[in-house]
This record gives C-alpha cells, structure tokens and sequence, in this order.
C-alpha cells in the first residue's frame, strides 16, 4: 500500500515547501526552550545530589565530582524518617480521599435532595480558603477534638484526616458522574441489581478516568503540604519530608547537596504516581476536554 509523503509529512509538521525550515527551525527552538525550562531544574538537581561538594552559584548538569555522600549525611539528618512520615500520611489521606471524593460524588451527581446545589456550592467555597485564614482554627481543631475531646498533635491522623476530603476531587468526580447514561442504571435496576452493586459494579468503573485525574492532583496537594504538618508536628520528628527541607535549608551546617538530595528524594514519589496512572489520568483529562 502506497503512502501519500505529502499527506504524511502535512501531518506531522513537516512541509515540503521551499521555505519550510524556517518553520522547523522556529518549532525546534521552541521545543528546545520548553525541555530546558521544565527539565533543567530536574537535571540541576539530579547532579547536585550526587556532587560530593556542589556550587550553589553554579550551573551545573553533569556532577563534577560523583558520589553518594549526600544522601549518607541526610539519613544522618533522619531524611529516610521524614520520607516515611511523608508516606503513610500520602498514601492514607489520599485513600480517604479518594473514598469520600467518590460516594459525595455519587450522591451529588446520581441523587436528588433538597439542598443539592447549596451543598456543591458550599464544597466549591472551600476552594477558595487559604490555608492561612483556616490555620488557626485547624490548630484549635486539631488540638482538641470535638466530642470526643482528643488532641491529634504530634500524630500522624492529625494530618491525614484534614486531608481526606479535597473540594477539587469532588467537583471532578461530581461533573464525571452526571455524564454517565441514566439508562446504564435504570437497565441494572431492571436486572434486580441493588444500590451498592449499582455503585460498585456499574458506575465506579465508568469512572476509572476520573479517578486517574483525582489521585495524580490529589497526591500532589498532600505530598506538597507545609503549613498543616507544621502546624500538627508536636516535635521535629514528626515532620514530613517538605517540612524537613526547609528546615534543612535554613541550617548553616549543612551543604547544599544535601537539601538536593532530599529535594531529589521528594521528586520520586511524584513521578512514580504520575507514570503508574498516566494512562487513566491523560484519558481523563481529555474526556473532559471532548465533554467541554
């Protein structure tokens, strides 16, 4: 089967017009511009990490002199600890999340109640807080709960439970879930299906796009938390990750390739959320985009 070059190379850019390279030149200096503005910062702190004795005043992508001494002198500095702080509120805040983003949407999308769109409108307002104007009434909260009259300070729970209900993840889900076909659901009623089979069997997994998008962004917001486990932590052990940095950076004693090698550190469980679901969470983002 013959293929049209032309065709082919209209397709992917390409032209054969005479004055075509002032086109590629001006797409490659383009290209070459966005890889080194968004991977620059990578490969600066990739070498950094493992430059036995970094130039902060100095670029620099290749390592002048390789080796592992600064992730050594950071688990000295208990690093390996506030990463696993940094886990077990991710991992268990996300999973809260994602539970409440997908039973508020069902009940917000598949429902009808008095009050509906005033409780969208309320979760949509929670949007709009800093987390500054709330700090110290969370604190409050945190530091004695009510009803039950317990302090969260100094716990793990006291930041995975703030976290566990995110107005973003809702509002996608919510939106996700009104887009389904109410005949998928009358057909189940018909088949004698009942309401959690309903929800568990046909509606979640319609969802798995949506769910994509929600556990990338979701991650992302609880990974980078400052102010709220700092405002939980009862002692310096009880930071995450993105708190310890900071706190690292400020101390005169240590060197730069230090904090980058925590920085490094903090990098890789973003990246490995984001390549274990890039292919829910790019279906979803352009579901939503053909929907809009």
């Amino acid at each position: 089967m013959s293929v049209n070059s032309s065709r082919f190379d209209s397709a992917i850019g390409w032209s054969a017009r005479p004055d075509a390279w002032v086109g590629r030149s001006v797409r490659f200096l383009f290209s070459a511009l966005a890889v080194i503005l968004f991977c620059g910062p990578l490969l600066v702190i990739f070498s950094g990490a493992f430059d036995h004795n970094p130039d902060p005043t100095k670029l620099s992508v290749i390592p002048d002199n390789p080796s592992l001494i600064n992730f050594q002198v950071a688990a000295e500095n208990k690093i390996w600890h506030y990463l696993m702080n940094s886990l077990i509120i991710a991992g268990g805040a996300l999973l809260l999340q994602l539970s409440v983003s997908v039973f508020a949407a069902y009940a917000l999308a598949r429902k009808k109640f008095r009050g509906q769109a005033i409780a969208l409108l309320v979760i949509l307002a929670t949007m709009m807080l800093p987390e500054e104007v709330i700090a110290i009434p969370l604190s409050l909260v945190i530091g004695d709960l009510p009803l039950v009259h317990v302090s969260l300070k100094g716990t793990l729970l006291g930041v995975i439970l703030p976290l566990g209900a995110w107005g973003f993840s809702i509002f996608v889900m919510t939106e996700f879930m009104k887009e389904i076909p109410n005949e998928l659901e009358e057909a189940a009623k018909v088949d004698g299906a009942g309401e959690l089979r309903l929800f568990a069997q046909i509606i979640l997994p319609l969802c798995k796009p949506a769910l994509g998008v929600i556990a990338v962004f979701g991650f992302n917001m609880i990974w980078e938390q400052y102010l709220l486990p700092l405002i939980v932590a009862a002692d310096p052990s009880d930071y995450t990750l993105t708190v310890a940095l900071l706190a690292l950076r400020s101390d005169d004693m240590v060197g730069t390739g230090i904090v980058l090698a925590g920085a490094l550190l903090a990098l890789v469980p973003s990246l490995v959320v984001y390549l274990s679901l890039q292919k829910s969470f790019l279906r979803g983002i352009t579901t939503g985009a053909i929907k809009g």
